[in-house]
């Protein structure tokens, strides 16, 4: 059989999930509080290293408070 390469790739862990999570979280509501980015970063330190996804993930964030789309709050 000949199989084509999946676009998509799986995610590998529950770390990934969670922060994936907590960043769609903070962008579907346009702000993040000092409480949100101590538990982004908690759950990615717990891991350990980050993957690639987890770093596609936190610079979405990134990306959005360099354009002004995310409003940091409480800081």
């Amino acid at each position: 059989m000949n199989y084509k390469a999946s676009i998509y790739q799986p995610v590998n862990n529950k770390t990934e999930i969670a922060v994936k999570k907590i960043v769609d979280r903070i962008l579907l509501l346009g702000r993040m509080s000092r409480q949100d980015h101590t538990l982004l970063t908690s759950t990615v330190f717990n891991h350990g290293e980050l993957s690639d996804e987890e770093r596609r993930q936190i610079n979405r964030i990134f990306d959005r408070i360099q354009t002004g789309q995310l409003q940091l709050v409480d800081w």
